[in-house]
């Protein structure tokens, strides 16, 4: 009887100890949403105050420029109002139409379809099928493409899962520019979009134009890219994505979707 009433007091003293955890955990959480609240509310004064359009802007949005400045309200007013700028002046009409880039468009490059694990959806990127052509042309498709993925975004998410895959990527693919802008895009002007991105199927060629890429790469984004041995890369994905939801290019059931068809 000794025995049993030790285990049940240490029992009861773990699941007294795991209790509090758990609350310290929760009222850590709750404080930080305060804290975001508040800043939202007084990022949000101070960005109206500059450019009323912002009124049209959500909360999670607000949110999520401040999160990709890790909550200065500074820094963050200043990236949010320079995308308005840029969104004001490169798509005025409010979207990019497919017409607007038939070349890019038929390049058939990039893919829409399936959850990831956590509800994600999964975009997956042909690097060999990319040519460079003019530079404003691909920056129309890359905020094309974004503005398609976060408008297809399911209930609840706002991250994305991307799969680049560079089977066949040579020089003819190297567009150093392309790469660049589409990176400023994506960090300055779709900011916490990037849930995970898998990059495959390297070709050792690849990595010289990644040194030169890479430290224009801000360290958040840096902790999302993850590169995918061969031999692991099945496994791996599907580490992340069911067997269902994984593109049948990698042996899943998922069949692909072209974006402009999303």
């Amino acid at each position: 009887m000794e025995i049993n009433g030790t285990q049940s007091w240490e029992q009861n003293e773990r699941v007294e100890e795991e209790s509090g955890s758990n609350s310290e955990i929760e009222t850590e959480f709750m404080k930080s949403n305060e804290i975001e609240k508040s800043k939202i509310g007084i990022m949000r004064a101070f960005v109206e105050a500059q450019d009323p359009s912002s009124k049209q802007v959500d909360d999670l949005t607000i949110r999520r420029f401040l999160r990709a400045r890790d909550l200065d309200i500074e820094n963050a007013s200043t990236l949010f109002l320079k995308y308005l700028s840029w969104r004001h002046s490169f798509v005025p009409n409010g979207s990019i139409s497919p017409s607007e880039i038939p070349n890019e468009i038929a390049q058939n490059k990039l893919f829409m379809q399936g959850v990831d694990k956590t509800g994600r959806p999964i975009v997956l990127v042909f690097g060999a099928r990319h040519k460079q052509a003019k530079l404003d042309d691909f920056k129309r498709f890359v905020t094309y493409c974004l503005d398609k993925i976060c408008y297809r975004m399911p209930s609840g998410q706002e991250k994305f899962t991307s799969i680049a895959d560079l089977e066949g990527w040579g020089y003819s693919n190297s567009d150093i520019r392309g790469y660049l802008a589409a990176l400023s895009i994506l960090q300055d002007c779709y900011p916490e979009r990037l849930g995970k991105l898998f990059i495959v199927h390297v070709p050792y060629v690849f990595m010289t134009a990644w040194k030169m890429v890479y430290p224009f790469i801000d360290k958040k984004t840096q902790k999302k890219i993850v590169f995918v041995e061969n031999k692991k890369l099945k496994s791996t994905l599907l580490s992340e994505i069911d067997e269902s939801q994984l593109p049948v290019t990698y042996g899943g059931k998922m069949q692909l979707v072209p974006i402009q068809d999303c």
